[in-house]
């Protein structure tokens, strides 16, 4: 199935190899009315660090208990604004501070938005929020995201031994569309060919959005990965078209980086799509 046309199509996108080490799991958000959306939260906050069982509240109200590390829970909630918070297990906003938090986080009507509790470059803890393309996938194909959200070098992403994206960074994501079935690929060290994870196949089924996380601490030599797959997109009805994009900061500094995101991804204008193809180059 390796054509001219899918290797040309994987070297005029990026995608982050990780992705092909893990079996794909799926976390298809429930039916939601055409006032709602849908919102997923990946905790990537390896143990150790004082984040090991957390409690994540809008508000005043509890949204996940007891979240353990490498845990991903998707959610329907009414659109609006949103004051996100991760509490220590067993807090509340009464009662403490926030580990981390995201305040005014705009959700549209139809968005699809994954939020992560990870660790930054530098190894510090921080929240990312990305919007999931949930447009829909040429017939056929199926798309793969990866989201690079580990205390990890650069890397790049090989496909058949060859470089198919280079310099990926902290917290940035790549997407690629392509027939759907089973690719082999790897993640080495940038401009090296020390693999970090890999070689393994993936195997992407058609209609579907795979998004794939790499997490952890590469000092601490816990690094892992989070699956998440978003299907229906071969000819879905409805929902927002968004392109990629992710916000990142460190407790409250995230929020208006989130709310800016959220509000892109309703109006559908081209700032995504800028920051992506950033990623791509």
């Amino acid at each position: 199935m390796k054509t001219s046309r899918t290797k040309n199509r994987l070297r005029a996108s990026a995608i982050v190899a990780g992705a092909m080490i893990v079996p794909a799991g799926l976390f298809a958000a429930p039916a939601m009315a055409a006032d709602d959306a849908t919102v997923s939260v990946l905790h990537a906050i390896p143990a150790g660090l004082g984040a090991d069982v957390v409690d994540v509240y809008a508000g005043d109200s509890l949204l996940i208990d007891d979240f353990t590390p490498g845990s991903l829970e998707t959610l329907v909630v009414p659109a609006g604004s949103y004051d996100l918070g991760v509490y220590a297990d067993g807090s509340t906003p009464a009662d403490s501070d926030a580990v981390l938090s995201a305040m005014g986080v705009e959700v549209p009507a139809g968005a699809n938005a994954t939020v992560t509790a990870n660790l930054d470059a530098s190894g510090s803890p921080a929240l990312n929020v990305y919007v999931n393309d949930i447009s829909e996938v040429m017939a056929g194909d199926a798309r793969l995201t990866v989201r690079h959200i580990a205390a990890a070098p650069e890397v790049d992403i090989r496909a058949d031994g060859n470089v198919i994206a280079s310099n990926l960074v902290n917290p940035d994501e790549a997407i690629v569309e392509v027939p759907a079935g089973t690719y082999t690929a790897d993640v080495v060290l940038a401009g090296t060919d020390t693999v970090a994870i890999g070689p393994a196949d993936l195997d992407l089924s058609e209609g579907t959005n795979t998004i794939v996380y790499a997490w952890g601490s590469a000092e601490a030599g816990d690094l892992a990965l989070a699956v998440q797959t978003i299907d229906g997109l071969d000819g879905m009805p409805g929902g927002v078209p968004a392109g990629g994009g992710a916000a990142s900061g460190s407790g409250t500094n995230s929020a208006l980086l989130a709310a800016g995101l959220m509000t892109v991804a309703a109006a559908g204008v081209a700032g995504a799509a800028v920051r992506l193809n950033r990623s791509r180059a």
